[in-house]
């Protein structure tokens, strides 16, 4: 019979020592429904699942040492992810599995909701999709008469510090669309929400834009790596 491989291909010799640990941590968490679960331990879970036959719990505790945090593991970039010992395809597939899980369960509560009357849920979609991204990400939310949600769209991809928001692409968009009203959101990478000047000019030239098509422009939110800010909130809009 043939040796267990881990993900990395080489072989796992002391799998038997683990089972005992694999099935504790798995009743706990069917009890416990994960509360009160540390980050390595759900890492584990989660790994668990893509390599049946592994002690992973240096691999979870590694992956925390060079990401931070349990979310910023998920939504680490796959290349770097697939650099550090042990990784391959198949655990890289189960971590980026749990954070589009994660994306989508916020997603799917926003759009059923007015989304001015339920921001916070929102804007928790929107740290959730987009707080841990290595690069700008600008994303539109239209909305009809009713604020709610028509669609929910990533315009731009930029650069650490950028990504452009062009006045004549969002009103078009808006128009096609059929929208009423729309939010205008954005993320900040270096973890710092607040808006820059550039920022602020773009907003109130999209914002003019919009209302000589009576389109009403809610809200612009920046995105940080653990908060988030306004411009309504801040007086800018």
């Amino acid at each position: 019979m043939g040796q267990r491989l881990f993900d990395n291909g080489k072989p796992d010799t002391d799998a038997p020592r683990h089972i005992g640990h694999r099935q504790r941590l798995r009743e706990r968490f069917l009890v416990t429904g994960g509360e009160g679960i540390p980050d390595y331990e759900l890492l584990e879970l989660l790994l668990m699942l893509a390599v049946p036959r592994r002690d992973v719990k240096p691999l979870a505790k590694s992956l925390l040492d060079q990401f931070g945090d349990f979310a910023s593991v998920i939504s680490a970039d796959r290349e770097k992810l697939q650099r550090l010992p042990g990784m391959g395809d198949t655990t890289v597939t189960a971590l980026k599995l749990a954070k589009v899980a994660a994306v989508r369960l916020l997603q799917i509560r926003a759009y059923k909701r007015d989304a001015v009357s339920s921001w916070q849920q929102l804007v928790d979609y929107c740290r959730a999709a987009m707080a841990h991204e290595q690069v700008e990400q600008l994303r539109l939310l239209f909305l009809d008469r009713k604020n709610m949600l028509i669609a929910d769209e990533v315009q731009q991809r930029g650069t650490v510090d950028h990504a452009p928001l062009y006045v004549r692409e969002v009103a078009k968009r808006a128009l096609e669309l059929g929208a009423s009203a729309l939010l205008v959101v954005h993320n900040h990478p270096s973890g710092d929400p607040t808006p820059s000047e550039g920022d602020i000019k773009i907003t109130r030239d999209v914002q003019a834009a919009l209302e000589k098509l009576g389109i009403v422009l809610h809200d612009h939110v920046v995105i940080g790596r653990e908060d988030y800010r306004s411009f309504r909130n801040l007086g800018l809009l």
